[in-house]
């Protein structure tokens, strides 16, 4: 049996978490699965699987590699149906992540849109305020807000988004409206860490103006900072579209706007080696439909 067919029976026992029954759905025998799996936890010299007399269950090694594993194979049939001439379908898993707020507003209705369309395609959705390490954790696409680093990484520029400094109008009545960044200062603040590196809040298109605050609560959430904002415990700093329903609903206050910074980009960042999956091609298709309508923009 060579590699790619060791493969598919390894992603198979994965998914049935049985050799017995991946050897069924493969038409092989069962000693022959096991033999599959055994050649290629010899050759990678780790276990991917835990085994008992009842259940076969994926190692952390074993989650990682299952998820490159899949990715490989559906490029290889990608390909295949290519060379065919057959068109690529959107098929099998695609893993996305998002921060959190951002991905229920923005990403949940196109994995809809997505799902209606293509049957075949499964979607596994990660929800997260940091940065997650693509190869890491198999993930095929992600959302990155902010300037980018330069990588072996494809950007697709969605849209923009500001930063925005908000607190509770409770607050702003008991302690004042801040006039200028400076004013910062002689109130409380709500850190959310996620939102930049370091308590150096910088103001005005250039970023030139910076005043390093001292916050009085510091969070990993933004979520949390927002509600400890709505709750009147002082000034945040939060992307426009965390915000969009309380100012909306006059729970906060945008203050400091004459001074916002330049807006930052939101980007689709996938592998260059990516390039031609049609699962990647399916969602970019459907944000760029998505971000392109007027309700949608930020």
């Amino acid at each position: 049996m060579d590699r790619l067919d060791a493969m598919r029976v390894f992603v198979g026992v994965a998914e049935q978490s049985s050799f017995s029954a991946a050897a069924r759905r493969l038409r092989l025998s069962p000693a022959a699965a096991s033999r599959a799996i055994a050649m290629i936890e010899d050759e990678l010299g780790v276990s991917l699987f835990n085994r008992t007399t009842r259940t076969v269950r994926l190692t952390e090694r074993g989650t990682v590699y299952v998820e490159q594993c899949k990715r490989i194979l559906a490029e290889i049939d990608d390909a295949a149906r290519l060379a065919r001439g057959e068109s690529a379908e959107p098929r099998g898993q695609l893993a996305i992540t998002a921060p959190i707020t951002f991905g229920r507003l923005h990403v949940l209705p196109v994995i809809e849109k997505l799902l209606a369309a293509h049957p075949k395609l499964i979607v596994r959705l990660m929800l997260s305020d940091r940065n997650v390490h693509m190869i890491d954790e198999g993930i095929d696409i992600a959302v990155r807000i902010g300037e980018l680093a330069d990588s072996a990484l494809v950007a697709v520029k969605i849209g923009e988004v500001q930063r925005v400094l908000v607190a509770s109008p409770k607050y702003l009545a008991a302690r004042g409206t801040p006039e200028t960044p400076a004013a910062l200062r002689q109130h409380a603040i709500i850190v959310f860490e996620g939102i930049g590196v370091g308590n150096e809040w910088r103001f005005g298109a250039a970023g030139k103006t910076s005043v390093q605050v001292e916050p009085r609560l510091s969070v990993n959430s933004a979520d949390a900072a927002i509600a400890a904002a709505s709750n009147g415990l002082g000034i945040t700093r939060a992307l426009s579209y965390q915000v969009a329903d309380a100012v909306k609903l006059r729970r906060l206050q945008i203050v400091l706007q004459d001074f916002a910074p330049a807006p930052q980009p939101i980007s689709l960042v996938y592998p260059a080696g990516r390039i031609s999956s049609a699962n990647i091609a399916a969602f970019l298709g459907a944000a760029r439909d998505h971000f392109r309508r007027p309700a949608n923009r930020m």
